[in-house]
């Protein structure tokens, strides 16, 4: 998505501050496929910021300011030419990329879903759904997440935000999906668990991280749907809740109407996740090196439902490591700052 392939590594030195009041402190950042990495002078992360929500705050005057998106206090000063000419390419990507209706292209492609449709033989409504599915830009995805997590906070609260936390929760995702796979956020409320929503947001539960005496329950949380999230893009399940209409909106404009995002966040919080095939998940905690256990018996603490993960853990107690410092798994379990 960034159209900045010639580059395998792009990183820079800058200026970055987690909260509003907080004092600026040394940073390395380094632009990924989907996310940008905020890492201290050792490397280890301190925060991820999704590529299509940053903003300029400064077009034009250097050093360049930056932020996560227009409703955050997290701040980003950099002054390298490189990386400011990288991230204007993005900006640049994305904005090509964005619907915007009256378009030759929009009006086109409009013309002819809504021909197909009206042939309804050709054109049945799953089979609009998982075109339009795969269809939609990222940063359309990105905004329809942003629009979700916003519905969802209104019933559950605010992400948690507490800054050491924030950090810690990076480190475990960085360990656990890798640098730059997923916006990681918790909240004080459901969903149960863990959700996900289009653009790349991954949903926990403060529950998976109060409740238990070791990060390895979150970690398997996350594992989890990561999987469930590439079996079930959350832009289909969307559409296919919203209904047909819905879909030829977005598929033809590139928004979504107010009441499908209503219904479906108020969906996301109350469902139970749906299951995910036992090898599959196994064979990701054998990848990741992580133990399956802790995660069977968060599920179900008798064991009995979860029997098949306990049984095949793939990382004995014996062999199994931290996967974070005591003092970043503290500081992620105040995260809530409760």
């Amino acid at each position: 998505m960034t159209a900045l392939t010639q580059y395998e590594r792009l990183e820079a030195p800058g200026l970055w501050r987690g909260g509003e009041g907080e004092q600026r402190r040394n940073v390395i950042v380094l632009l990924g496929e989907a996310t940008l990495t905020i890492a201290d002078m050792a490397e280890h992360p301190l925060t991820h910021w999704s590529l299509p929500a940053v903003r300029r705050l400064n077009p034009g005057s250097r050093p360049a300011l930056y932020s996560p998106g227009t409703d955050l206090d997290e701040e980003l000063e950099l002054d390298d030419d490189t990386m400011i000419e990288a991230l204007g390419r993005v900006r640049n990507a994305i904005t090509r990329q964005t619907p915007r209706p009256g378009r030759l292209r929009f009006g086109l492609q409009a013309a002819g879903v809504l021909g197909f449709a009206a042939l309804g033989l050709f054109w049945l409504p799953g089979a609009l759904t998982d075109y339009t599915a795969r269809v939609v830009p990222e940063p359309t995805r990105a905004a329809v997440g942003q629009r979700l997590l916003a519905r969802i906070t209104r019933v559950t609260g605010a992400p948690c935000s507490d800054p050491a936390g924030r950090r810690a929760l990076g480190r475990l995702a960085t360990r656990v999906l890798g640098p730059g796979q997923a916006q990681v956020m918790v909240l004080p409320g459901g969903p149960p668990g863990a959700s996900h929503l289009p653009g790349g947001i991954l949903l926990l539960n403060r529950a998976v991280i109060e409740d238990y005496e070791e990060p390895d329950v979150a970690a398997g949380y996350l594992l989890a749907e990561a999987l469930r999230r590439e079996l079930d893009d959350p832009m289909r399940s969307l559409l296919s809740q919203a209904g047909l209409g819905a879909t030829l909106r977005l598929l033809t404009s590139g928004q979504m109407p107010d009441a499908a995002l209503d219904t479906y966040a108020q969906t996301l919080v109350t469902r139970a996740p749906a299951p995910v095939p036992t090898d599959m998940l196994v064979a990701r905690f054998a990848d990741a090196r992580l133990r399956s256990s802790p995660y069977a018996f968060a599920l179900d603490q008798t064991g009995e439902r979860s029997l098949a993960l306990i049984e095949a853990d793939p990382v004995p107690i014996s062999e199994a490591g931290p996967l974070i410092d005591d003092g970043s798994w503290i500081s992620l379990q105040g995260i809530c700052g409760e």
